[in-house]
């Protein structure tokens, strides 16, 4: 059993720069051609004025990644049953769709100049039948995106950084990589066009815990922690807030001309 985790700060091999600043800590690393910004806090609180400093340094982020033109394809992955799952549903549930607000309409509700924004939750395997590289792969042969924002529960080797670490990436994201149940890698070899991983830990492997813990290798650690997860007792809290400051963030950094209450307030 080897070590598990999605973070690319928590993997040794890499390295990288770390700074703070507003009270966060922010690290940048490398893996081949792929960016990793590591961003830890304090604290998420799910509000607006409690993570202003997070959501800025976010919306910074997310705006150096992201192409300056064209529509952009939110994806929230995972199961919105399984709370630990349910990051990504519960953040596109959040995020402003506005590929359909155009001309008068958007003129009448005061919103044009809108920047073309479509959102999607493509579900699971096991409920669709359906893969989430198939599914997305369909829908940017239909919208044709400049880039697609894939958010998704992470795995963490550490419990502390359980809900109070975002990882973003400019190389896509590989679903269920962290708890050994690997899919289809989206990135722009399977989709075609750019793909951001955006994502918050909200499990940690029990072998890779027990063997924290006990300070122990994971590989003795005790047979029957094969295929479990460990999460917070108020992961419910913890998932709702962390996909409210991503889907925040990400709001204000495509329509950047709207201050954060705006969004708050449609929706």
């Amino acid at each position: 059993m080897g070590y598990r985790t999605d973070l690319a700060l928590e993997r040794g091999s890499m390295k990288g720069k770390t700074t703070v600043h507003r009270g966060l800590r922010i690290s940048r690393t490398q893996e081949r051609d792929t960016q990793y910004i590591t961003v830890e806090a304090p604290q998420i609180t799910g509000t607006v004025t409690g993570d202003a400093s997070l959501r800025l340094v976010l919306t910074k982020e997310l705006q150096a990644l992201l192409p300056q033109d064209g529509c952009v394809l939110v994806a929230g992955l995972g199961n919105p049953a399984i709370t630990p799952d349910a990051l990504g549903p519960l953040c596109a549930d959040r995020v402003l769709a506005t590929r359909h607000v155009r001309g008068a309409a958007a003129r009448a509700v005061g919103l044009s100049g809108l920047r073309s924004v479509a959102v999607v939750k493509p579900g699971v395997l096991g409920t669709t039948g359906v893969e989430t590289a198939e599914f997305l792969l369909a829908v940017v042969k239909a919208l044709r995106p400049c880039a697609v924002v894939a958010v998704d529960a992470l795995a963490a080797g550490k419990l502390h950084r359980l809900g109070k670490t975002v990882q973003l990436s400019d190389g896509g994201i590989a679903p269920g990589a962290g708890v050994g149940n690997d899919r289809p890698k989206l990135d722009r070899e399977t989709l075609g066009v750019p793909v951001i991983g955006l994502g918050v830990p909200t499990v940690v492997d029990a072998a890779t815990l027990c063997g924290a813990v006990c300070t122990c290798d994971t590989a003795r650690a005790p047979a029957d922690t094969a295929g479990m997860m460990v999460t917070p007792r108020g992961i419910d809290a913890l998932v709702s807030r962390a996909a409210h400051v991503l889907a925040l963030s990400l709001n204000c950094a495509l329509n950047p001309r709207f201050e954060p209450r705006v969004f708050e307030e449609l929706l």
